[in-house]
């Protein structure tokens, strides 16, 4: 993905992006303090907001092969397994189908939430729901994945699950990444590349 002299404005604030490329296949982190414009870069890029001008090129990538993970994810009223099987119907998989029931329990299994499975989604923990709603977004194989502080306020062996997930899909399958997280730079490890941006601004590649 490229983009070019993009500008976005939302109130009194606006976000700028001279140049900024983020190469296929790879995990990016992006970092900065609060109000640097991460979140509103990632949510343009989604397309949830607008930009005044420039140009994001997507490179081939549709609309269905994108994704984006909030802090404070949104769960459907219902079970956990309607919750994570609803980006399946909508991409017109079948949940029930043989390899994907597996593939479902599987992954439930791997973060714990297996026993949870026909629990009420909205009466599971923050980090519960943090899981669930990392599920979400990998079950449909979205090739460009964004995390926006998906990582922060997890315990040690919820983020160490999802970390280890995110390492499993790089070796079988290798996905574009775009992570925003506050510690990105005591994950070095994590990243293949990591970006900074400060006060509205893209500064550029710090690691990489």
């Amino acid at each position: 993905m490229k983009i070019t002299d993009l500008k976005v404005s939302a109130g009194a604030f606006s976000l700028s992006v001279p140049s900024a490329e983020f190469a296929p296949g790879k995990i990016h982190g992006i970092t900065g303090h609060n109000g640097s414009g991460k979140t509103i870069l990632l949510k343009t890029i989604m397309g949830i907001m607008t930009p005044s001008s420039g140009e994001i090129d997507y490179e081939g990538l549709t609309v269905q092969e994108v994704t984006l993970m909030i802090q404070r994810p949104y769960l459907l009223h219902g079970s956990v397994y309607e919750n994570l099987v609803y980006p399946l119907k909508l991409r017109g998989i079948d949940p029930k189908a043989p390899e994907v029931a597996d593939e479902i329990d599987r992954l439930l299994d791997r973060v714990g939430l297996l026993p949870l499975k026909n629990q009420y989604a909205r009466s599971l923990s923050s980090g519960e729901r943090q899981k669930l709603s990392f599920l979400r977004a990998i079950i449909f194989k979205p090739k460009f994945i964004m995390m926006d502080e998906t990582l922060s306020n997890m315990d040690p062996e919820s983020e160490a699950q999802i970390l280890g997930l995110i390492r499993e899909i790089q070796e079988k399958n290798p996905v574009t990444w775009l992570i925003v997280n506050h510690q990105l730079e005591q994950k070095e490890n994590l990243c293949d590349e990591i970006h900074r941006m400060e006060k509205g601004r893209y500064c550029g590649i710090i690691k990489g």
